[in-house]
């Protein structure tokens, strides 16, 4: 089976509470296998690197894989070395900014065993979610981890974390109570890993997890300039269980 691939895909944030804001913008992300990561020409690894150090505990040695692992043992987990399918930005000219990694995590047998959402903040903190999705894709779990310093920390996610195939369809919900004041989705197309297609999204979308980061300041300035309400950072909640 044929596990690698591309997507060109489409980010949107829509914030539901006062003051309402929304943005959508063009990306692309890779959907690798962790046992058999991409092997490019020389030429494009600088536009494509998977660095140990970008997931979960940056100062841990081991690789993306026995990391996780170990994250999983730590709750009970053992994969027994089934696959692990990431979906990530690769590092660009040597850096990434990842707001969500999500791992689908297999048993031998090839059954879905749990998922992983690893989150990032700009603040330099990571934060992982074990769920157990239903059939349809579908979890919950309460949010732990500071991201946004205009969304209080109480709540709970709920997402849609289908493995993306053909289509990448992905959301994730901040639920408050009855209201829902954030959600996010993560649509593509699957687009084959070649030099030809990575180069053409390279230069269509050139420096992206540089421009990430930028959009996401750029946006919060502008809640900051419409007042937005702001909830206090501490180092437990903006830092993560990952931090490191």
């Amino acid at each position: 089976m044929v596990t690698n691939a591309l997507y060109d895909a489409t980010v949107a944030h829509v914030r539901r509470i006062d003051p309402p804001h929304a943005f959508a913008h063009r990306v692309y992300l890779w959907r690798v296998d962790l046992a058999d990561l991409p092997r490019l020409p020389w030429w494009l690894r600088p536009f494509a690197r998977f660095d140990r150090r970008d997931h979960f505990a940056a100062a841990d040695p081991r690789g993306i894989r026995e990391k996780l692992d170990a994250w999983l043992a730590e709750r009970g987990v053992d994969l027994r070395g089934g696959q692990v399918v990431m979906l990530a930005a690769a590092r660009v000219l040597g850096y990434v900014f990842n707001p969500i990694s999500v791992y689908w995590c297999h048993g031998p047998d090839g059954r879905l065993a749990c998922v992983v959402a690893e989150v990032h903040n700009t603040y330099g903190g990571r934060h992982a979610y074990l769920l157990h999705p239903d059939e349809a894709g579908l979890a919950r779990v309460a949010k732990e981890f500071y991201v946004s310093p205009f969304q209080e920390m109480d709540g709970e996610y709920r997402m849609r974390l289908p493995r993306p195939e053909a289509l990448l369809d992905l959301t994730v919900a901040l639920r408050r109570g009855t209201a829902t004041p954030l959600v996010a989705t993560l649509r593509g197309v699957r687009r084959p890993v070649n030099p030809r297609w990575l180069a053409r999204l390279v230069l269509a979308r050139p420096l992206l997890p540089q421009r990430v980061a930028a959009l996401i300041r750029r946006h919060g300035v502008a809640l900051w300039l419409r007042k937005a309400a702001v909830a206090p950072r501490t180092p437990q909640t903006a830092g993560g269980q990952l931090h490191g």
